[in-house]
């Protein structure tokens, strides 16, 4: 919980933004300009629900419009307040600047418990909701492109898609007013399961950089490191999976809404989502030791923290007390401000947050192109790479025979040098290739400059100094 002297999300937002400004050379008002959201649209509407009309509060928040579409997701939350959207869309400008897609920041929220309805009166919810921002443009392919975030997934993406499809009947590019949706309603392969992948790719170009892994006091690869994982929701889950199955790592301990669960040897992350799915936690696991306080858990030893779920779970109250060397923030402000400050005195490197989940609006960003151009990824040239590569071992078989060589190659080797690249495995490169670049823009800052405590301060001076350059294009 947060210490009552703790500043809220998007105070935790403006206080680290205000940190990198104070090392760039930004004039006052370019940096407020930057700063600030532009504009916040609250919208009140009734849905007639079991005999009576219920009223629901929603927001859509837009932070910048440096580039447009401006981009961020929806998510269904009891707690959902402006702020809190607000912070998020904030962090979207900077996370888009980051990973160089080319959105502004936006967000939005819908005050719901969304357990607390059935399927068909989510889908009346949502298409309304969707009704209310699309006819202000608040959802619309070339303006505001809105995505899944807590509480939401590919199937409310879809009942939005098809509203926004219903309003515009003559828009040859409406499925591109939303991103997250299901394949047989436009999506892409790869997008589900993408934040996750984003904070596996993340890791593994940071331990490709051995001084910056010598500076969270570890050492060796990413393979082998003991891993903490709060909350095992679509991000923690897909991240944790990979790692485990990938890339070797032991994920010790996961943290979730009844309490924490623990193996030494390593938890079998897809027979406790199985577990999760059924009785509905973690309680009774038979693959580890359950104890009921869960979020204790976060000061477990490990080598690699993930907090995946909420924000503010590493604070002031018990920072001091994290004994993981690194964390990677899965989500969305994990740590506070306070808590970033004390960890960082302690010598704990962070991945930040505008980095780390940024794989989401990544693949967003390859499905928005994806609609747009009314093509999947692939199609044109897969099978003239797989001709190509043909023509190759045809001829390197050929010169063997010729020449009694006695070559030959192994038929699995063979097999996949000829399969041309289908849209999945494009979708990972991309994804793989935008997290590799952004974090060695980052960490060049942090490496080069004696005044750069961390990498959260070093992608804040990277993205706002790109958001700068937008702006001054425009003549700002």
């Amino acid at each position: 919980m947060l210490q009552h002297n703790e500043p809220s999300f998007r105070e935790n937002v403006d206080i680290m933004f205000n940190r990198a400004v104070a090392l760039m050379d930004l004039s006052p008002g370019l940096a407020e300009k930057i700063r600030v959201c532009n504009a916040t649209y609250t919208v009140r509407f009734g849905v007639r629900l079991r005999g009576r009309i219920e009223t629901f509060v929603g927001y859509r928040s837009v932070h910048s419009e440096h580039m447009e579409p401006v981009k961020g997701g929806i998510r269904y939350a009891p707690v959902v307040n402006q702020d809190e959207v607000e912070a998020l869309a904030a962090l979207m400008t900077y996370k888009c600047a980051l990973v160089e897609t080319p959105f502004g920041g936006s967000k939005g929220g819908l005050c719901i418990d969304p357990r607390l309805y059935e399927e068909h009166e989510l889908e009346q919810i949502t298409r309304r909701f969707a009704y209310e921002l699309a006819k202000r443009d608040l959802i619309h392919p070339a303006q505001n492109v809105p995505a899944p975030d807590m509480g939401t997934g590919e199937r409310e993406m879809a009942w939005i898609a098809d509203q926004y499809t219903r309003m515009n009947t003559t828009d040859i590019n409406a499925r591109a007013c939303v991103t997250g949706k299901p394949l047989n309603a436009g999506g892409i392969k790869g997008r589900v399961e993408a934040t996750g992948r984003g904070v596996q790719y993340a890791l593994r170009e940071f331990f490709r950089h051995p001084e910056d892994v010598k500076r969270a006091g570890l050492s060796g690869k990413l393979s082998g490191k003991r891993v903490v994982v709060q909350g095992l929701g679509n991000v923690g889950y897909h991240a944790a999976k990979f790692l485990s199955e990938e890339d070797g790592c032991a994920i010790i301990t996961v943290i979730e809404r009844d309490g924490v669960v623990r193996n030494a040897e390593g938890l079998d992350i897809e027979a406790l989502r199985d577990w999760i799915a059924q009785n509905g936690g973690v309680r009774d696991f038979p693959g580890g030791t359950y104890e009921e306080r869960g979020i204790e858990a976060l000061e477990d030893e490990c080598e690699i923290l993930i907090p995946a779920a909420l924000e503010a779970v590493i604070n002031m109250g018990n920072a001091g007390r994290i004994r993981a060397p690194l964390i990677i923030e899965a989500a969305n402000g994990p740590v506070t401000a306070g808590a970033d400050e004390i960890l960082r005195g302690k010598g704990t490197v962070i991945i930040p947050d505008m980095y780390a989940n940024a794989g989401g609006v990544t693949v967003s960003y390859f499905e928005w192109v994806k609609n747009l151009s009314h093509i999947r990824f692939g199609r044109m040239q897969r099978r003239n790479e797989e001709a190509h590569a043909l023509l190759l071992i045809e001829e390197l078989e050929r010169l063997s025979a010729d020449r009694g060589l006695g070559w030959e190659l192994k038929p699995d080797f063979k097999n996949r040098y000829l399969q041309g690249a289908d849209e999945l495995q494009l979708v990972r490169s991309g994804l793989d290739d935008t997290m590799r670049t952004a974090y060695q823009a980052m960490s060049e800052v942090w490496r080069t400059r004696d005044d750069v405590p961390d990498l959260r301060t070093a992608a804040f001076i990277v993205a706002i100094s790109r958001v700068a350059a937008s702006y001054r294009a425009k003549g700002l």
